[in-house]
């Protein structure tokens, strides 16, 4: 079958599919969703081990070949996983809601153009559901380092901080161009994301994206600088917030953790 490009389709080789399938240590009665099986490279070893298996792929001709199989475990969606709601979908899909009772298990061989999108949806539902256990995903190498990137370095940035909100993150393979058909221009990395309440105190998690956003806009400035847009828009002082946070109006945003940045979403909250 002819590769589309518009998909983003990079199909893995045999040999690191099982490398990856093997790192996933799966367990029959695990639920999988599976972002972007493509030609079911992933998908047919995997049916075969777990019980519950859901792939969402965008090709419908490549849905189509999967749904052909007729696998007792699986079942296809054809559609863009950025317009399901994952929530609603496995609630249909096993009859059981998507939540700390019945939790849900992730891999994806993820188009690499909109590969951050779709990791801010897993941690938009792992967070409002609780119910996703790990999300085991292939992304291109650099939005991998970004995801475990240390405090002070050019890749640490908003998807480093959202991401280690809600997820503990292990790299697991680092991949070749050559591990893929066609291959692309890039190197590529399997990462886990083992999903967690919150790391830290978060009064209004709405505010805390709006001021990691804002402020890493502006990383080379001073936060007292990088942070007045949020603070002024809701009749603050960024520089009294910040003394009030007891962190430095002078350092750039690049130095803050988590930790830091809990405690200014709770000043200009007012809720600590």
């Amino acid at each position: 079958m002819k590769v589309r490009k518009r998909f983003g389709q990079h199909f893995l080789e045999a040999a690191w599919v099982h490398k990856l399938v093997a790192a996933l240590q799966a367990r029959p009665d695990d639920r999988f969703v599976e972002i972007g099986p493509g030609r079911g490279a992933i998908t047919s070893p995997l049916a075969q081990q777990v019980t519950h298996l859901l792939a969402i792929e965008v090709d419908r001709d490549l849905a189509a070949q999967l749904r052909a199989w007729e696998a007792p475990s699986l079942s296809v969606i054809a559609g863009d996983v950025l317009e399901v709601d994952l929530a609603a979908v496995v609630a249909s899909w096993q009859g059981a809601p998507l939540d700390a009772q019945h939790p849900v298990r992730v891999v994806g061989n993820l188009p690499y153009n909109i590969s951050s999108p779709i990791l801010f949806q897993l941690l938009e539902v792992a967070a409002r559901t609780q119910g996703l256990t790990d999300a085991t995903l292939m992304l291109q190498k650099e939005v991998a380092d970004r995801l475990a990137a240390p405090v002070g370095t050019g890749e640490y940035g908003v998807l480093t901080l959202q991401t280690g909100l809600h997820a503990d993150v292990t790299r697991l393979l680092t991949l070749p161009p050559g591990a893929f058909r066609p291959a692309p221009k890039v190197s590529s990395a399997v990462v886990r994301l083992a999903f967690h309440p919150p790391r830290v105190p978060l009064p209004d998690p709405r505010l805390f994206s709006r001021v990691v956003r804002t402020v890493f806009q502006q990383r080379r400035k001073m936060l007292s600088n990088a942070l007045q847009p949020v603070a002024e828009a809701l009749g603050q002082s960024a520089a009294a917030v910040l003394t009030a946070a007891d962190v430095d109006p002078r350092r750039r945003p690049e130095t803050l953790t988590l930790t830091d940045l809990s405690r200014i979403v709770a000043e200009l909250s007012g809720r600590p």
